[in-house]
């Protein structure tokens, strides 16, 4: 949050635009999964960091998909909830919320496809502010 011309306006920091072909595919193939672990993580981080009334723990959310297997049901909130949180992230951002979280939870289950699905629409945030590098300050809409 910052104050411009006598008035408060929201802010947030920008995440990385990706190539969603080697995000879903080929970086998890040359490191035998642990990339899409890593980019679990880091797509949580930037929606705490985005907007800070998105709350979530990111590490709790790479415990969900990966421990979590083990109660069957954890993962597969995570990845709901990691679509609504890129639904808010739209919002913030001033476009409509176009992120469904049963999509990217259908998804999950069809060949990891929701790591494709999920960095598209990050990718589409990145694109309204024209592209920006990562952690850069961007203005929030809502």
């Amino acid at each position: 949050m910052h104050w411009v011309y006598g008035r408060c306006v929201m802010s947030g920091r920008a995440g990385k635009t990706r190539n969603i072909f080697l995000v879903w595919l080929i970086w998890p193939l040359i490191t035998l999964g642990i990339y899409h672990l890593v980019w679990y993580y880091k797509v949580n981080r930037e929606a705490r960091d985005f907007d800070q009334r998105i709350e979530v723990n990111p590490v709790l959310a790479l415990l969900a998909i990966t421990v979590g297997w083990l109660v069957i049901v954890p993962p597969f909130v995570s990845v709901y909830n990691t679509g609504l949180r890129i639904a808010r992230m739209q919002q913030s951002a001033g476009m409509q919320r176009n992120c469904n979280p049963w999509i990217g939870l259908i998804l999950s289950i069809v060949a990891g496809l929701y790591s494709l699905y999920y960095q598209n629409e990050l990718n589409q945030i990145w694109a309204r502010y024209q592209i920006p590098e990562e952690g850069e300050q961007v203005p929030l809409a809502a």
